[in-house]
């Protein structure tokens, strides 16, 4: 008799890993929360459709054959869903390796490791699919109610898109593992899942600017120069559109080349997977021990716990990256802004509102990894320092890293309108700030690794600071042209804070 685990109970205990993972992700990791979860789970699909109706519903009457822009439209919308859906898949494989502590186990099973590996590929490809299936059910459902039956064939696509997105993430991600190494991987991957899923749309968008003067991509995709570059309607680059208007000879084509593809990645792939694992345990171990003979430096108690902050976000670019990353989607809001007010003062003024919400948002991440995102908890407060001096350590490095990334902007701004560029950091300070004390009232103890549902920990805090965000970058923008206003915005902005100080944890 074998002592061997079949191969049913490894894939088990991956769909028990995603489950417990996406469980924690709706609930924050609090049991009391499971119903409130699934409320707020209906809830939100539900109004999904709301969106959706405006998005996609003067589309439910279309049939076949398409003409070429319909076709660059809709072939152009299933390639955001792809890429966003590689995106998220070449996370979940990052992840994988840096952030699963299952690996010792899996090593010392009497069964063989690529069955393993293959498995647990599999389990990325489920994963991905099932969430690409979810975030599409809202529009599906809108295209059924409007247009027919016949719209349900794009689930077959949104499972082709999912499983062949999970496919050439795991592909990718190893293969950076071969080339640059596992000190490097991490990083990379990371940047190179936010540059892909946002890297489509903002490409159209800063197209459209530049050659439309409208933030609309539409107006790239429908235009001449889009349909005289597009091929002939036979092609196979029509065959998602295709599918979705329910062809079947493209609607069995499109999955079973997605199975395919995914099976050809786990036969050449997984028992990679194994070696580049190994090599990020082997990685995070080594990274550990080094650099045990540094020498202390001196300087204050507050000055090391400052360093060691700055070290910690150095250390972890992963986290980093996320946070960074939200203000490539500001680059088409202030593009637009610059060439469509190209020709007057207001050009430059309206660069400021755009700055200081990049900084708000930044500001609220990193008071998060700060403040919350502690793991050395204990070891922090035997330090022989009062807990207001630790917090103050913290928030002042939260300030001086807004400060070096956004002086320079305000450098040049200085230089162009010496005046703006006064309102503008007095305004990026008060948002950082505002983001920074929202964190610190609602402040829970975590894991920095857990930055990604950092949200869940607090709906409250997460609008909080999205609305003071908002509301310093509408003052500093009033400021400059119509100051009445802007105290009234001011004001408001001051009483939503002051409104989640009075509901926050730390008051009661």
């Amino acid at each position: 008799m074998s002592l061997a685990p079949a191969p049913s109970w490894f894939a088990r205990h991956e769909l028990r890993l995603a489950w417990r993972e996406w469980f924690a992700l709706m609930t924050g990791g609090k049991r009391h929360r499971p119903r409130a979860a699934v409320i707020g789970l209906v809830v939100f699909a539900a109004v999904m459709h709301l969106p959706a109706w405006a998005v996609v519903g003067r589309f439910a009457d279309l049939e076949a054959p398409l003409d070429k822009t319909s076709l660059i439209v809709m072939t152009a919308t299933v390639f955001l869903a792809w890429a966003l859906m590689l995106s998220q898949a070449i996370e979940s494989v990052t992840r994988v390796f840096y952030a699963r502590a299952d690996l010792d186990l899996i090593m010392s099973s009497p069964t063989k490791l690529a069955n393993v590996f293959s498995i647990r590929i599999g389990s990325i490809a489920l994963a991905v699919t099932f969430m690409a299936l979810l975030f599409a059910a809202p529009f599906v459902d809108v295209l059924v109610l409007a247009g027919g039956a016949r719209w349900f064939a794009a689930f077959g696509v949104v499972s082709a898109v999912g499983l062949s997105a999970a496919a050439l993430a795991t592909a990718v991600t190893i293969l950076l593992f071969r080339l640059i190494g596992p000190a490097r991987t991490r990083l990379t991957a990371q940047i190179l899942a936010a540059v892909i899923g946002a890297g489509f749309v903002i490409a159209l968008q800063v197209a459209a600017i530049l050659s439309y003067g409208t933030l609309s991509r539409f107006a790239v995709l429908t235009s001449d120069a889009a349909a005289a570059f597009a091929p002939d309607a036979d092609s196979p680059l029509w065959w998602p559109a295709r599918a979705i208007l329910g062809d079947r000879e493209a609607l069995l084509l499109l999955p079973a080349m997605s199975l395919v593809l995914l099976g050809v990645v786990m036969a050449i792939f997984s028992p990679r997977f194994a070696d580049a694992a190994i090599g990020a345990s082997a990685h995070a171990s080594s990274k550990s021990r080094s650099k045990d003979a540094t020498a202390f430096r001196g300087g204050s108690r507050q000055q090391a716990l400052r360093r060691k902050e700055f070290l910690l976000l150095g250390r972890d670019p992963w986290l980093m990256s996320q946070t960074l990353m939200q203000l490539l989607y500001l680059v088409p809001p202030a593009l637009f802004l610059w060439r469509s007010f190209s020709d007057s003062s207001a050009a430059i003024a309206l660069v400021t509102p755009v700055i200081v919400m990049a900084a708000g948002q930044l500001a609220g991440g990193l008071a998060w990894l700060t403040i919350s995102g502690e793991d050395a908890a204990d070891l922090v407060a035997t330090a022989p320092l009062s807990p207001a001096s630790v917090i103050r350590a913290k928030i002042e490095v939260v300030l001086i890293a807004i400060g070096v990334i956004f002086a320079p902007l305000i450098a040049v701004l200085s230089l162009l309108a010496p005046l703006q560029a006064a309102v503008s950091a007095a305004a990026v300070a008060i948002a950082a700030l505002s983001a920074t004390a929202i964190q610190l009232w609602f402040r829970v103890q975590a894991r920095r690794s857990q930055f990604r549902r950092r949200q869940t920990s607090s709906r409250l805090a997460t609008f909080a600071e999205a609305f003071s965000s908002i509301g310093w970058a509408a003052t500093s923008a009033l400021a400059l042209v119509l100051p009445l206003a802007a105290a009234v915005s001011a004001l408001t902005t001051l009483a939503i804070i002051a409104a989640t100080w009075k509901l926050s944890p730390i008051r009661g």
